[in-house]
């Protein structure tokens, strides 16, 4: 067996869906109003930072309501950091969150990918998400350029201390129930137009590399459970950090409330990480950071 010692809470990663008004979901959220007690008890545990994804219910062909000042992201930023100031906030910046249509990206009149104005957008959120007091922007779109668009921005809006660590996904069904929390799910179905076949590591390793050369600070690979192999060739090919994301459907699948203690069972994804670790991981990105933090302390 794999030995769980090997990992301490500052290795995690905290996930958070955070939700307007309480949300009975496949996924667990939250209210802007329960967030800080959550962040508390991080905080006390040992986890370092949180990823944050915000749902939008005002939605429309532009995304222009994902670069307010007011939205939930930006509401949600300032409170993690009200109640902890020093803990590292990521945030994710795409727009299938945002859009009519589900897609991670803006369309043309043709309802073809707008590249130009999906790299746009994205790097307004950016800034709105830096102005808010986020330590980290994720690019999760997979539309190449944006990683740079947000690296200019931030640099350009005097946000340079900020980092960036953009997503790089293999298409997989585990996103499902993440898509149903947080009404992403495209309209026309599963949508798999920038992300990555999961048999195409080299596409994969290129594709991370190319966000680095953009001006990634690290990144994000997903799922984790897909990701060992491109996981150790990227580690010997680079310097920037690397962090598995344990995505919705691994929770779903690999953890459980435990009938007798009530508590939930994450030795999965405990040793699944260990496994990770060992392969190259600088942390884990992950909805169970709670319940494996306390089972490590």
């Amino acid at each position: 067996m794999l030995e769980a010692q090997t990992l301490t809470p500052a290795d995690l990663c905290m996930v958070l869906l955070v939700t307007e008004e309480p949300a009975d979901r496949p996924m667990p959220t939250l209210t802007l109003a329960e967030i800080p007690a959550v962040i508390h008890e991080a905080v006390g545990l040992g986890i370092p930072s949180v990823k944050l994804f915000a749902e939008f219910l005002q939605r429309d062909a532009t995304g222009e309501v994902s670069v307010s000042p007011n939205s939930l992201m930006a509401r949600a930023v300032s409170e993690c950091k009200s109640a902890a100031p020093d803990l590292a906030v990521m945030t994710e910046t795409c727009l299938c969150s945002y859009t009519a249509d589900g897609v991670c990206y803006l369309t043309n009149r043709d309802g073809k990918p707008d590249v130009r104005r999906t790299i746009e957008v994205t790097a307004r959120q950016a800034v709105a998400h830096a102005e808010a007091g986020a330590d980290v922007v994720g690019p999760a779109s997979m539309v190449l350029g944006t990683v740079a668009g947000a690296r200019k921005a931030l640099d350009q809006s005097g946000h340079d201390e900020v980092s960036v660590m953009p997503h790089v996904i293999f298409w997989s069904s585990l996103y499902d129930d993440f898509r149903r929390t947080m009404g992403a799910t495209p309209q026309a179905g599963t949508n798999r137009e920038f992300q990555i076949n999961p048999g195409k590591a080299e596409q994969f390793i290129d594709t991370a590399l190319r966000m680095e050369e953009a001006g990634a600070d690290m990144i994000l690979l997903e799922p984790a459970q897909f990701t060992a192999d491109v996981l150790a060739t990227l580690r010997g090919v680079t310097r920037a950090p690397l962090f598995p994301f344990s995505v919705s459907g691994e929770y779903r699948s690999l953890t459980w409330i435990d009938p007798e203690s009530g508590q939930r069972d994450v030795r999965l994804l405990i040793e699944l990480f260990t496994m990770l670790k060992r392969a190259g991981a600088n942390g884990n990105v992950t909805y169970a950071a709670l319940d494996r933090a306390r089972q490590l302390t």
